[in-house]
């Protein structure tokens, strides 16, 4: 492994860690020694999820797995970086499992953007509304019938910690 290569998994293994330590919403797991070049995001989130039925319902929760191969400062294939794990009856446009569609990805994009994009892509806020462009065009169909439930997570992942204090003068 080349050292700018050792560098770049560095700097996103720590701003990966700071983004996880300001939200509620993520838990990030580096997996494998370090330099660390996969790992492990839960947000605790809801997304939509469709049962055998062909019910659309809401679930807490869900995984994606980032992947950092050797090549990744010089090419980026979003289908190789980024797979969705959990729920595997996930029903939102831009999923299909073990697909998640984030889009064209420049090479060298930080891991801090990819778990907005992959959060963003989870809770509904960033959806695809055109069928042929979507990897699950029932659901997409389906988004575009049912505006009114996106985003289905409305919280942001990282909050902002307010440190004030009130004065009352005499």
């Amino acid at each position: 492994m080349d050292n700018i290569f050792a560098g770049f998994l560095t700097e996103q293994l720590a701003d990966g860690l700071a983004l996880a330590e300001s939200s509620d919403c993520l838990q990030l797991a580096p997996l494998g020694p370090e330099p660390v070049q996969r790992y492990l995001a839960q947000f605790a989130a809801t997304t939509l999820v469709r049962n055998a039925r062909g019910e659309v319902g809401e679930a807490r929760g869900f995984a994606v797995g980032f992947w950092f191969p050797s090549d990744y400062l010089r090419r980026a294939d979003p289908y190789e970086v980024a797979t969705w794990l959990a729920p595997a009856e996930v029903f939102l446009p831009n999923v299909r499992p073990p697909f998640l569609c984030l889009g064209r990805i420049a090479p060298g994009t930080s891991l801090c953007d990819l778990l907005y994009q992959a959060f963003e892509i989870g809770t509904g806020a960033k959806v695809t509304m055109r069928e042929d462009d979507a990897l699950n065009a029932p659901a997409c169909a389906w988004a575009r019938r049912s505006l009114d439930r996106f985003p289905i997570d409305s919280r942001p992942l990282k909050r902002l910690a307010i440190d004030f204090a009130i004065e009352v003068q005499p």
